[in-house]
């Protein structure tokens, strides 16, 4: 009977788990600002609820609200419902204060916010009130790098990975760098990153959205305290203004903010002392192998040696141990082949060089061991790696003499002479004096004669093309039309294949043409505005549309993957849509 209610209490504290959760809470536009200036704080709800009471507000001025906003939408066949109270806020005194709990019913239960606190500073020169685009914007927007290692050893491995925090206040429509680190003490190789991925994560204790924009692997070449410059970024931001639609909705403002992450230090320290006779810098995990193509064949014939190194490690940054062999075998340079990829842990791959050996004698001849040794930084410790010797067998060919060790022999043969080797001195010859040449009557004189009486009829040609041109005021329109347009685009055109940076110069050229052409700024440039634009230039509705599904295939494509095709379909419509702009603005 006991197990009987146990099991049901269970089902019953399950399925209160399962309902949808109330969420109410309290957040603020900024948590740092002078006593001149205003803030704006929202209580947010999830569920509509009666009976709110807003917190006294101790410490603070109402200077504005409350204002009430709801919000009904539908995502994924979902119905989600927001409801928000804001209060304007004046700070009376410098200090900690703190923004009390907010109270609510819903479905008779009262819900209560955290305590909010928020610090208030000196009167600021420029002061700026809770709702300003511009602070809003740099609020909620954090550019972040981030360093696997911050004392690594002398050509150890470390990753920076700079991410994108955007708060869910506001958007991002569109990115471009500003200044890229030079990394001028580092070896350094950048992973690419096929497609950016939106993930949900936390800044600072609260919920935000971020995207990996770049990683790269560093190699330090110096010891010491190294700095790692900052990645600066032009960043074009979606920020709620204090217009409203018809609906109640807020309207978006477009913000152009310029972010960089931190200066990041870091202190690379030494190899510890010690270091074997032939180490020649590798730092990491290796293994180390000496093989040949063959061990037995003729004299003439060829065979490879190969010297390689595989693992982990800074694969590109240091030497292989050279290959020695008897003077009876004819060695060749080696020819080094890499196969190294890069990612978040590293190079890792093989480095290697090949050797051609020929063998000149017959005989038994020894390729010395070798030997390789590298720094492990995870036991701190130097550790040497060997090979065997190997046994060359060859077995035709002329036997070794006996000659000095270390001198290879000659095989020696006759010439035979067919007696016609050398050729006799010739006694009849053409010689001409220098410069003797008469220019009356040569091709150099004919051509000087007719060319020019041969041109006039072409002259007079051009200049009736020319002049049936200069009439053809149409087909001038439209020639100029399409040098403006591929005259704009020339940079989506020379990125094609590179969906990140197509896109970004494709959106970037069709702004800079309607900028130019309309006169209008960058933080105008929103679809519905250029639409309401457009028309109001006699624009036809086909070419608008045409105009607006371009901008939204530049904004799709940060998201999804786009083929060679549909970049240079994209690239043929945008060429077409500005050359037909150009004869209609």
């Amino acid at each position: 009977m006991k197990l009987k209610y146990l099991i049901l209490s269970f089902l019953l504290f399950a399925g209160g788990l399962m309902q949808a959760q109330v969420r109410f809470e309290a957040k603020v536009s900024r948590e740092n600002l002078g006593i001149n200036e205003r803030l704006r704080v929202d209580f947010e709800m999830n569920e509509d609820g009666d009976n709110f009471k807003p917190p006294s507000f101790e410490g603070f001025t109402v200077v504005g609200g409350p204002n009430q906003k709801i919000s009904t939408s539908i995502l994924n066949g979902k119905m989600e419902y927001s409801k928000t109270y804001s209060f304007y806020l004046q700070p009376k005194s410098r200090g900690k204060l703190t923004i009390g709990q907010a109270e609510i019913i819903i479905d008779d239960k009262t819900y209560k916010t955290s305590p909010v606190e928020v610090e208030i500073t000196a009167a600021v020169d420029k002061p700026t009130d809770g709702d300003n685009t511009e602070l809003i914007a740099e609020d909620n927007l954090h550019l972040v790098a981030e360093v696997s290692k911050s004392d690594p050893y002398l050509n150890e491995a470390i990753t920076i990975v700079y991410k994108l925090y955007v708060s869910p206040r506001v958007s991002v429509s569109n990115w471009r760098e500003l200044d890229s680190p030079k990394y001028s003490d580092f070896w350094s190789q950048s992973i690419d990153i096929q497609q950016l991925r939106v993930e949900n994560g936390e800044y600072r204790g609260e919920p935000y959205r971020y995207v990996v924009l770049r990683k790269t692997i560093l190699y330090p070449q110096k010891t010491g305290e190294l700095n790692i410059e900052p990645l600066t970024l032009s960043i074009a931001v979606d920020v709620p203004s204090e217009r409203r639609d018809i609906f109640g909705s807020r309207i978006y403002k477009t913000v152009n903010k310029t972010v960089a992450a931190d200066n990041k230090k870091i202190n690379v320290k030494a190899l510890p002392d010690g270091k074997p006779a032939n180490f020649t810098g590798a730092v990491g995990k290796f293994s180390f192998n000496v093989t040949t193509s063959k061990n037995e064949l003729n004299a003439g014939e060829s065979l490879e040696a190969k010297v390689e190194v595989r693992g982990n490690g800074n694969l590109k940054l240091f030497d292989l141990p050279a290959l020695t062999a008897p003077s009876s075998l004819e060695m060749y340079d080696p020819e080094r082949r890499e196969n190294v990829n890069t990612n978040l842990n590293g190079m890792q791959g093989s480095v290697a060089e090949t050797y051609t050996i020929v063998p000149t004698r017959k005989g038994k001849y020894p390729i010395p061991a070798l030997s390789f040794s590298y720094f492990d930084p995870s036991t701190e410790t130097y550790k040497n790696l060997g090979s065997e010797e190997i046994m060359i067998n060859v077995d035709r060919g002329p036997l070794a003499g006996n000659e000095p060790s270390g001198i290879s022999g000659v095989n020696k043969q006759k010439i035979a002479l067919s007696g016609d080797q050398f050729r006799f001195i010739k006694l009849k010859t053409d010689l001409r004096p220098i410069n003797s040449d008469s220019f009356l009557g040569s091709l150099g004189f004919w051509s000087a004669l007719i060319l020019p009486l041969a041109a006039i009829p072409l002259f007079i040609l051009f200049g009736k093309k020319r002049e049936e041109r200069a009439r053809d005021v149409k087909g001038n329109r439209i020639r100029k039309a399409d040098k403006l347009a591929r005259k704009y685009l020339s940079d989506a055109k020379r990125n094609l294949g590179d969906q990140k940076e197509f896109y970004l110069a494709l959106e970037r050229s069709m702004h800079n043409y309607l900028k130019a052409k309309l006169r209008i700024q960058t933080s105008e440039m929103s679809k519905e505005r250029i639409d309401g634009l457009l028309r109001e230039r006699s624009v036809d509705e086909q070419t608008t549309a045409d105009f607006i599904s371009l901008l939204e295939s530049c904004e799709y494509a940060r998201y999804t993957p786009a083929s060679s095709d549909a970049m240079q379909h994209d690239y043929d419509k945008a060429v077409n849509v500005i050359s037909t702009l150009d004869k209609q603005l």
